[in-house]
């Protein structure tokens, strides 16, 4: 199923989209397979999976921390490839890459795109792709049914988040915080003003994402009137704690948690 397929058939039942993020690697690959099996299972409409980076400059102290344990153990491109490539055809969930701009710039567009499909890819988000360079990405990706999701930030003047609604594919990521992610206490209204804003110019699924760590945040965007809710810090730091397995079963558990607050608003 492809990332806008998914949101279609939400959009159709009156559903916001779960998508919770974590890092490929952390503890280790075979916990990271588990792991996306798990969210499946429990109420996960779509995965992010962040491919660990040296410079994060978009990821709170939760993610780097989670995505230097994973490089320290070793964990490369092509290991996570391979381990996706495995889990994906058991997976109801599209999957979407999370990935940092220069490492797919040094493999090379094309090949890396190649690869990323071949693997069981869908979907595609750059945080630190400029908006005057995402055609380069876009356009392979589009032949190889790649959607490339890019980010608006509570920063982006008008004329940014329009150019960024029109090039954006399957959805649209709105940065609900000014900064990196992370775990927060509330949510910026700012987050609320941008969604009406984005509605106004695009009819395309709308994504909130940088800080909704509590069933309560995922409840408030799908009311703000979200088509998903994007969590990140919250599963990784969960998945961290303890054993892998009792990682693995406080993620489902709250996965499931944020599934059915979002299915209660």
């Amino acid at each position: 199923m492809t990332i806008s397929n998914c949101f279609e058939t939400l959009r159709k039942n009156h559903q916001c989209a779960l998508i919770p993020f974590i890092t490929a690697g952390d503890p280790d690959l075979e916990t990271t397979a588990k792991a996306l099996q798990i969210l499946d299972d429990n109420g996960a409409d779509a995965i992010e999976l962040g491919v660990p980076y040296s410079d994060p400059l978009a990821d709170g102290p939760v993610i780097q921390a989670a995505a230097t344990r994973a490089l320290q153990r070793g964990t490369r491109l092509d290991a996570v490839l391979e381990m996706v490539a495995k889990v994906s055809p058991n997976l109801r969930s599209p999957i979407i890459l999370f990935t940092y701009y220069n490492p797919i710039l040094y493999r090379g567009i094309e090949t890396f795109l190649q690869q990323i499909k071949s693997a069981g890819v869908q979907g595609l988000v750059v945080p630190d792709l400029p908006l005057e360079e995402a055609d380069s990405l876009i356009q392979p990706a589009n032949k190889l049914g790649i959607e490339l999701t890019l980010l608006v930030a509570p920063t982006s003047p008008k004329s940014r988040i329009e150019a960024i609604a029109r090039q954006s594919q399957g959805f649209i990521y709105l940065v609900s915080v000014t900064g990196v992610t992370g775990v927060r206490e509330g949510l910026e209204t700012r987050a609320k003003e941008l969604l009406q804003e984005l509605r106004a110019v695009t009819d395309k699924p709308i994504g909130v994402g940088f800080g909704i760590s509590q069933p309560e945040h995922a409840r408030q965007v799908k009311e703000w009137g979200a088509d998903a809710a994007i969590v990140g810090s919250a599963f990784v730091k969960r998945l961290a704690q303890g054993t892998p397995e009792q990682g693995l079963e406080a993620i489902g558990e709250f996965c499931k948690s944020l599934k059915t607050a979002i299915q209660n608003a």
